[in-house]
């Protein structure tokens, strides 16, 4: 597979991730601009005319981000101390514990698409 074929443009990465706004029903693109300004982690392919292309590797960033921000109602400071891992030993194991639960629960919904294509498989 060629590595254009593996970038995302930035509406196909907003909905990838599950940035939606809820009103419009299309991608919210300046969220994602947003944390490119916050975030060191996401840097994107910029190609011809300044659009921007996001490798797998940016998307896991990006699902990791929006589950510390959306889901564990993180601020954009503590998201990034855990991101960076500018933390101190305190924090260490509260930071690495709220990364285990993410992987946990990508984990989780991955098994469960596969448990439902093998159940149709079966029918």
């Amino acid at each position: 597979m060629s590595d254009k074929k593996k970038l995302l443009n930035i509406s196909e990465a907003a909905i990838k991730i599950g940035l939606i706004n809820k009103k419009s029903n299309k991608p919210s693109t300046h969220t994602l601009r947003f944390w490119e300004t916050k975030f060191k982690k996401i840097r994107p392919v910029t190609l011809g005319g300044n659009r921007r292309f996001y490798t797998e590797k940016n998307i896991q960033t990006l699902k990791l981000i929006s589950f510390l921000l959306k889901d564990q109602k993180l601020t954009i400071s503590g998201a990034q101390k855990i991101l960076n891992k500018n933390i101190n030993t305190l924090d260490d194991f509260k930071s690495s514990s709220i990364k285990a639960l993410y992987f946990k629960e990508n984990l989780r919904s991955k098994t469960k698409l596969l448990l439902n294509k093998i159940n149709k498989l079966k029918k």
